[in-house]
Parts: structure tokens; C-alpha cells; sequence
């Protein structure tokens, strides 16, 4: 799938949440699978239509060489990632406002099977839509990526406390688009070691 170039009036950061510890994956997620799943969640974002892609670390150190960033990314420190993941979101929302643009999406390093196509439709939706709200849903669930225009952030940045992130400020909004992606992706994320082997 070609890069979705994303207009300068509808501008999307792409926000990759990598910053944990991976406590149950045994290690930090941004360093799984050699790397390639912070690959694949860069290549999603940035050819599904956004720009900035930025990845914000936190356990694997303030250095960004630790992680294999692809060319052209840029990355935040969050000093604070072990407060949780409200910290990474907050972050992640101070690097949109300082890139200037209208949405935000933010997607996890630990779902590798998100492509372009399912970033495209969310943010497709959520420009859509009058509220500027939407997510992707999977089986009923709601999933990531999640987008935002940039009139909710600091409402986000309130709701998100401790190990919670936009998506307690996202399960009270009824006017939410909810996007229906099953047939792209599963949308899982990989806790275990195991479970990303299978």
C-alpha cells in the first residue's frame, strides 16, 4: 500500500506507544522481535497517513540508540514512564501540540498486525466525523489506533491518571466513531513471548 500524504490542514501525528517495561513480555516491547515490531508500528502509522511519527521510550533508556528507530522517526524520552502509561499519553500529546498538527494517533508498539490500511480507515473516520473521535474496533472490541483531534487533548490529558490511558476519556464520549476492522487485522496485542511465536 503507497503512503497516504497526509494535507496540511488535516495533519495527524502518529504516536507510538513504546515507552513500557514489558514486564510480562520479559523485556521492553519496543525491543521485540529484534525490533520489528516498533518497525512495523512506524511503517503503519507513517504510510497510513500520518506525519510526524513519533515513538515515545521510557525502560529502554533516555539514549535512542537502545532501539532500532527507522530513518527519518523521531522519538521522546518519557523520564516518567514508570508512573504509567498516562505518562507516555500525556507525552505523547505535548509532541503533537509541538508538531502542530490537528489529530493525533496514537497505536501501540505491541499489536504487529496493524497495517497502513487499518491507520487509513480510523483516520479517514475520525476527519469524517464531527466530533473527531475514533477508533478502531475489532470483534466488538475497541482496539487501536486510536485518533483525536487536537480540541480534546488537554480533556485527555486530565482524564489519563496512572496506569490509564486516552481511553478513559474515550469510553465516556457517545459521539466516539467506532470503526469496524476485523477484516484488516486481529488487533491483539502480544503480552507473551509465546503468544508472538505462534
Amino acid at each position: 500500500m503507497p503512503p497516504i500524504e497526509p494535507s496540511a490542514h488535516l495533519s495527524c501525528a502518529g504516536i507510538v506507544l513504546a515507552a513500557g517495561a514489558g514486564t510480562r513480555y520479559g523485556k521492553p516491547k519496543a525491543l521485540a522481535e529484534d525490533g520489528a515490531w516498533l518497525r512495523a508500528a512506524v511503517t503503519a502509522l507513517r504510510d497510513g497517513g500520518c506525519a510526524p511519527v513519533i515513538v515515545m521510550l521510557g525502560a529502554t533508556g533516555p539514549d535512542p540508540a537502545a532501539v532500532d528507530l527507522p530513518a527519518g522517526t523521531e522519538w521522546r524520552w518519557v523520564a516518567d514512564w514508570a508512573t504509567g502509561l498516562s505518562a507516555t499519553v500525556r507525552a505523547g500529546l505535548r509532541a503533537a501540540t509541538e508538531a502542530g498538527t490537528e489529530y493525533v494517533a496514537f497505536l501501540p508498539v505491541d499489536i504487529p498486525d496493524i497495517g497502513a490500511d487499518v491507520v487509513a480507515r480510523v483516520l479517514a473516520a475520525a476527519r469524517a466525523g464531527d466530533s473527531g473521535l475514533a477508533r478502531a474496533v475489532f470483534h466488538n472490541t475497541p482496539g487501536h489506533p486510536a485518533v483525536m483531534k487536537n480540541s480534546h487533548w488537554e480533556a485527555i490529558s486530565v482524564a489519563a491518571v496512572g496506569d490509564t490511558g486516552a481511553g478513559s476519556y474515550l469510553g465516556t464520549r457517545q459521539d466516539m466513531v467506532c470503526v469496524t476492522c476485523d477484516d484488516l487485522a486481529t488487533g491483539t496485542d502480544r503480552d507473551f513471548p509465546e503468544v508472538g511465536a505462534q
